[in-house]
């Protein structure tokens, strides 16, 4: 096989060496090791440089943050730093989802939007979004430049402005941007036929910042909800605030035994979505991109192609094609998937973690707004989520995906592409490979829509090994001969 590309080294090794590094979804670190405030300086520093290289100063920059540990206190440092800088900065007022502040970066044209998050990572990290003026994520050449930039810096190299001095000086100003985002979210939602439903929900905040936004698009579409886990808890109930099937057990039963239509899950930064339907049973995100696209296209009438990553579904492609569509493969990052929707006005992009937006909103992943849209579809189908999964399947016939994660080592990502290389590139298992892509790790294509997938990950220290089969049997035949492959 071909050489890989490896696009990152050892997250551990950057922390150690006191060294920032961004991955598939910002920049994200341990707490105390490589997410220090100085660090935050450092880099808000590379781009105030930058910002003044382009000489957009004027533009401003914009600064939002979640409920981590020392996220307000990351953001309020980073807004001194641009004050020291003379560049006027809006800092939010309260902590806030990602796809508010992607929405209000684009909407005050800022030079920079920026949001301390580490989105779906363990309590003990933390980290940095940064979105480009339209609200899109900082690109791959963006990025490398920036963060040579900021390694390179040393404190004294750093200005800055104590905010207080920076309020009282009109180069700093609080601001909340509720209000607009909710207006936009409603604006693509068709709130009198929810109204019509009388739909009964729960959700799961996973102790994120959602409840607001959500709450209010809810609450005025005439949805009774309630809510779990919508305290501050920067610890985030001891685990991950990822709402995958094992973290949303609770959700599951309550609202079956509440009799409730769906239950709806986002992750600590309300940019990623999960939903558990009527009966109590997880819904993969690959199933509801399946039945958004449908959705979409078939009741909207919103026409075009569908977007995803390596990782997520081919029963997208199988459904695009029924629908005489394109479905377009990019690698793991939203930032691919958008550039890729708006290279083919696509309807939908999304990914199997979670992440999905739809042409004519936010050039980023939106929770808040992904909730409402999966509700719409309940109120305008006058189906169940089982219902529109048998529909759409009978459409596309069944795939199965299996997958796990492998915490990787620094010579793990030497020794595993170079077994890759050396390895025989022709079968996996018994069965042959009629194609590689090594666009982003290396995937392996089978016949049927079949693949296998290892690639290292973007945002934590782990291998990601992924298949997709005819069969669940099938699929755990294919994880498993990976699983061996990689112990080899």
């Amino acid at each position: 096989m071909p050489d890989l590309l490896l696009s990152n080294v050892s997250g551990h090794r950057c922390q150690e060496q006191n060294q920032i590094a961004f991955g598939t979804g910002g920049w994200r670190a341990l707490i105390g090791e490589g997410f220090t405030l100085l660090n935050v300086r450092r880099m808000t520093q590379a781009l105030a440089n930058e910002i003044a290289r382009q000489d957009r100063q004027s533009c401003g920059v914009l600064i939002g943050f979640d409920r981590r540990f020392l996220s307000r206190q990351a953001a309020q440092a980073a807004a001194e730093v641009f004050a020291g800088n003379q560049i006027p900065v809006i800092l939010l007022t309260e902590d806030a989802p990602t796809p508010l502040i992607t929405y209000a970066t684009a909407l005050r044209g800022a030079a920079y939007g920026l949001v301390f998050t580490a989105s779906h990572n363990p309590p003990e990290w933390n980290g940095l979004k940064v979105f480009r003026t339209d609200g899109s994520l900082l690109l791959d050449q963006e990025t490398s430049s920036i963060e040579a930039e900021a390694n390179a810096l040393s404190v004294g190299d750093v200005f800055a402005l104590d905010l207080n001095l920076a309020l009282r000086a009109g180069l700093a100003e609080r601001r909340d941007f509720t209000n607009e985002y909710v207006d936009a979210v409603e604006s693509l939602i068709d709130l009198q036929a929810i109204r019509k439903a009388r739909l009964k929900l729960m959700v799961d905040l996973m102790y994120g910042v959602g409840q607001l936004t959500l709450g209010i698009v809810l609450t005025e579409a005439r949805c009774r909800v309630s809510f779990l886990h919508e305290r501050h808890n920067p610890l985030f109930g001891g685990r991950s605030p990822a709402p995958d099937a094992d973290a949303l057990r609770l959700l599951s039963a309550t609202m079956r035994d509440d009799g409730c239509d769906l239950g709806l899950a986002m992750d600590g930064d309300a940019d990623r979505i999960a939903i558990v339907d009527e009966r109590g049973e997880y819904i993969s995100v690959n199933d509801i991109l399946l039945l958004l696209y449908w959705y979409l296209h078939e009741v909207r009438g919103h026409h075009g192609g569908v977007v995803r990553n390596l990782s997520t579904t081919h029963l997208l492609d199988r459904l695009a094609h029924r629908l005489g569509e394109e479905c377009y493969e990019v690698p793991v990052g939203f930032k691919h998937v958008v550039a890729a929707m708006v290279e083919h006005d696509a309807v939908l992009g999304g990914e199997s973690s979670g992440g999905l937006t739809i042409r004519g909103h936010i050039l980023g992943k939106d929770g808040i707004f992904a909730c409402a849209l999966v509700v719409e579809m309940l109120a305008k189908t006058g189906q169940k989520i089982s219902q529109l999964r048998e529909r759409v399947y009978s459409l596309t016939g069944r795939l199965y995906q299996d997958e796990e994660s492998i915490p990787a080592t620094p010579e793990m990502r030497i020794a595993i592409p170079r077994r890759l290389r050396e390895a025989p590139s022709d079968r996996v298992a018994s069965y042959p490979v009629l194609k590689i892509s090594q666009i982003d790790g290396t995937k392996l294509y089978l016949e049927n829509d079949n693949w296998v997938l290892l690639r290292f990950s973007g945002t934590e220290p782990v291998l990601r090994l992924a298949v997709e089969a005819d069969s669940p049997e099938k699929a755990a035949e294919l994880l498993q001969w990976l699983r061996r492959f990689v112990k080899a």
